[in-house]
């Protein structure tokens, strides 16, 4: 039996694209509280903003097979499946990145981020934090230009994109800078290899989510 002609009217990968992105804003909540709840020293919430964390993972894996698995045979796309997979791989690697991160926090608790770089790791995580935000915008609007395929449409989805791209220029200078400063303070080497590998997986954050939008980037490329 031949499956009808696809119509976004009926069936969109984008509508569930836009809800995994949703819990990616989701979860940068939850990780944005829980740096704050672990560097307080006073809040005793953290394991359980790690595991909601977990559970918010959990959810987008299940959107992402969803996605995976429930296109249908035959389905006429406006972009091909492949980039479609691409995308939802590096979004969903931003997840990864936030979950990777509060884990590796979880594994020495004491003593913590050291006071003299907290205000450093506070700049850190809300320059990551920025570029997430912008994801579910990035897909409700390169829905509507698969809608109707206007120019102007298309331009507002490069813009984000060039704005996500600039976020995470940003994170990166923050990054490199925090890295610096670790190096350059008065502690044991355990303390640094810790810290520095916080900072590796907390930039890489922003890193996914300007990969999301080069693949987002390389989907509205294409042409009618």
């Amino acid at each position: 039996m031949r499956i009808p002609f696809f119509s976004f009217s009926s069936f969109s990968p984008f509508d569930d694209l836009q809800e995994h992105a949703e819990k990616v804003k989701e979860c940068a909540w939850v990780f944005q509280q829980a740096i704050e709840c672990h560097t307080s020293g006073k809040c005793e919430r953290f394991e359980e903003h790690r595991k909601e964390v977990d559970n918010l993972e959990s959810e987008a894996d299940a959107i992402k097979r969803r996605i995976r698995g429930h296109i249908p045979r035959g389905a006429k796309l406006p972009v091909h499946k492949f980039q479609l997979f691409l995308y939802l791989k590096e979004q969903d690697k931003v997840l990864d990145s936030v979950e990777d991160s509060l884990n590796w926090l979880s594994y020495r608790i004491e003593p913590g981020i050291p006071d003299e770089l907290r205000k450093d790791f506070f700049t850190l995580v809300d320059s990551v934090i920025e570029p997430l935000e912008e994801l579910s915008r990035v897909v409700e609007e390169a829905k509507k230009y698969f809608d109707n395929y206007s120019d102007r449409q298309r331009n507002i989805v490069k813009g984000i994109i060039d704005n996500l791209r600039k976020m995470e220029y940003e994170a990166d200078k923050i990054e490199d800078a925090l890295k610096q400063r670790i190096f350059s303070i008065n502690t044991d080497p355990v303390t640094t290899y810790h810290m520095i590998k916080l900072v590796e997986f907390i930039g890489s954050i922003a890193d996914h989510a300007e990969n999301s939008g080069d693949m987002m980037r390389a989907m509205i490329a294409r042409k009618r």
